[in-house]
């Protein structure tokens, strides 16, 4: 980590802590105590179990995609690092920009080789993405007319974080199953740009477009022949957002606040669209005031709603962050493969 990792925590942790007292401010203290006093602690534990076992399953998803026969075996510890220094980096770096290239970095320690460590996060990647692709048509098919009924003005950021999130997946999977036509289409668009933009600069955007379009194809071609493995990653895919989509209705448990699964999950999903439209890291601030417009639909007192996000907010957020900075401390061991294998 560098200076720079070192202010994105501070400005998170500023922004964070002047949107509590903000919250605690305006909040009767009577209303907090009735709500902390009411906590079921079980529910409490099954939150941070919940972001756990999520963090297990994308551990998982590379031990999975990285198997190979011959090659020498890793601590579990290497593969449940990744995901943890991910959070970690996500959380402190603007529009999450800096979870890659740290996942790159936790797996060449490990002994993956550089090439082969970026291969396996660019599959992992494509997996997440389709899987996410589904996931958020299902919430706004499904949910989003409980969203623009009651918070119109929110609602507008939610459709904008879709469409963000849903342009950049339907470019993955044009590639996937269009790969010439992509070609194409991204070249015509280059020319366009053309006519507005000095031609070095739009060369230059070509250049990189082309190279990443035929790295996802070649990437996307090695998991078509690799099936067994691109099933059980999707399968963990699915259960890694599962469980973490899960997290706000088991706090509402926490709280004793009985809503329906599927209802709060929808609103988790929007939520994490908002989220993504946010410049600042770990798009504090409108993380926090997305959660309590969307939750108070679910959470009558707003002692127990204030509670309710500090929680939520915890475990998905500052939680990740805490494990990893312990997992960017303790490296594993360097195991490098053999030349056999």
């Amino acid at each position: 980590m560098n200076k720079k990792h070192f202010w994105g925590i501070l400005i998170v942790l500023i922004i964070s802590v002047c949107v509590l007292y903000a919250d605690l401010k305006t909040t009767p203290i009577n209303q907090l105590i009735k709500a902390a006093q009411n906590i079921n602690f079980f529910a409490l534990i099954m939150v941070f179990g919940l972001m756990l076992l999520s963090y297990v399953c994308e551990a998982t998803i590379l031990y999975v995609l990285s198997y190979r026969k011959n090659e020498p075996k890793r601590s579990k510890w290497s593969f449940f690092r990744i995901p943890i220094i991910q959070a970690l980096f996500n959380a402190i770096t603007p529009m999450s920009t800096g979870g890659q290239p740290s996942q790159l970095a936790a797996m060449v320690q490990m002994g993956i080789e550089g090439g082969r460590a970026t291969s396996l996060l660019l599959m992992k990647f494509i997996i997440y993405q389709i899987v996410v692709f589904f996931a958020y048509v299902f919430a706004i098919v499904t949910g989003f007319h409980m969203v623009a009924t009651k918070f119109s003005a929110l609602a507008a950021f939610i459709v904008l974080g879709f469409l963000i999130h849903i342009s950049s997946i339907v470019f993955l999977l044009a590639i996937f199953f269009a790969y010439n036509w992509t070609k194409k289409a991204a070249n015509w668009l280059m020319n366009l740009l053309e006519k507005f933009i000095s031609e070095k600069r739009v060369e230059k955007w070509r250049k990189a477009t082309m190279e990443k379009i035929d790295t996802f194809y070649t990437e996307s071609q090695k998991l078509k022949k690799e099936k067994k493995k691109l099933w059980l990653s999707a399968g963990l895919t699915v259960l890694q957002l599962l469980f973490f989509y899960s997290i706000p209705y088991m706090v509402l448990l926490t709280l004793n606040v009985h809503a329906n699964w599927l209802a709060v999950t929808q609103m988790n999903i929007m939520i994490i669209m908002f989220m993504a439209i946010i410049p600042i890291p770990g798009a504090s601030g409108g993380a926090e005031y997305s959660f309590q417009t969307l939750f108070s639909t679910f959470v009558s007192s707003h002692g127990a709603l204030v509670l309710g996000m500090f929680l939520w907010r915890f475990a998905t957020y500052f939680f990740g962050m805490i494990l990893g900075i312990f997992g960017w401390i303790f490296k594993p061991k360097k195991i490098k493969n053999t030349k056999n294998s």
